[in-house]
């Protein structure tokens, strides 16, 4: 239950990290922050535990890579839908294919009751993810950067495209799952590889943002704006600490299906700060990946 809470607590920090990129006046700029806000924390932190296991470092490098290409995604499907849509949306597809992966290549079996708990949650998910145009939006919302939201809270036909962004989105999560699941277990240590993987990964976003942008990228934002996108980096790193930690512990299909509880948090967060109304088949959605939490808990 410890592990689970754990899980719990990551994918609220997951769905806040995620409202702070979305909500930014500059998402470039916000990934670009959040990457330095990971390496002020890491680097120090990697210098102190040293480096993990020589064993883990393929999975780890080939973790990094796929993290890279899942933040581009992530913020193309940002530029193209609704935090509504795209978050549940990228989230509710990875717990399947880890589950199915982990069972045909890792040989990892869960009980039928955390079959049955893995299959609600992302079940709950897919209702969360394709309800909202349904129940409708409110109007005026604003983004938590101060400005109008690029959805503005109002309704707007749904674009395959980020339909598209979020499901592949799903498989880049999907994918650095397995890696750091098998990586972490060949670490001597999820500290070690949380803080080595996060400071080769993190300079790297800021790298690539500033060279695609340009320094003035991050120079031309305001203090406000700066503080949110390095918190943002701070909540991100402890959030996948913590499924690290938990992934040492616990199965890699019940640990994504738990941290991706976490939508129902983006729900409250897209209701409360980008104005998206929460309707009945959101919330019903929200007791069903509830009751399949408990599935997944229970022995």
């Amino acid at each position: 239950m410890t592990v689970a809470l754990a899980v719990i607590l990551a994918g609220v920090l997951h769905a806040v990290w995620n409202a702070i990129a979305k909500g930014a006046p500059d998402r470039w700029a916000s990934f670009a922050l959040i990457g330095l806000g990971e390496a002020l924390v890491v680097l120090p932190m990697g210098a102190v535990v040293g480096p993990p296991d020589r064993a883990a470092w393929p999975w780890l490098l080939a973790s990094v890579a796929v993290h890279i290409v899942y933040m581009g995604l992530l913020l193309v499907s940002y530029q193209l839908g609704d935090f509504s849509q795209v978050y549940p949306l990228a989230r509710g597809s990875a717990p399947l294919l880890v589950a199915a992966v982990a069972a045909a290549v890792l040989g990892e079996r869960l009980t039928w009751a955390q079959d049955a708990g893995v299959a609600a949650v992302c079940g709950g998910l897919g209702v969360l993810a394709f309800a909202g145009r349904r129940d409708g939006a409110g109007k005026g919302g604003t983004d938590m950067g101060g400005g109008v939201d690029s959805g503005g809270g109002v309704a707007r036909e749904r674009d395959p495209r980020a339909v598209a962004a979020a499901l592949l989105t799903g498989v880049s999560i999907a994918a650095y799952t397995l890696l750091d699941g098998v990586g972490v277990r060949h670490a001597g240590g999820s500290l070690s590889y949380t803080s080595w993987m996060f400071g080769i990964q993190a300079p790297l976003t800021v790298a690539l943002v500033l060279a695609i942008r340009g320094r003035a990228t991050i120079t031309r934002l305001d203090r406000a704006a700066a503080l949110r996108g390095l918190a943002g980096g701070l909540i991100s790193m402890a959030s996948y600490g913590i499924v690290l930690w938990a992934q040492t512990r616990g199965t890699l299909a019940s640990v994504a299906a738990l941290r991706e509880t976490g939508v129902i948090s983006g729900a409250v967060i897209g209701a409360v700060f980008f104005a998206e109304r929460l309707g009945p088949r959101r919330i019903a959605a929200a007791c069903v990946v509830a009751a399949g939490v408990v599935l997944i808990t229970a022995h």
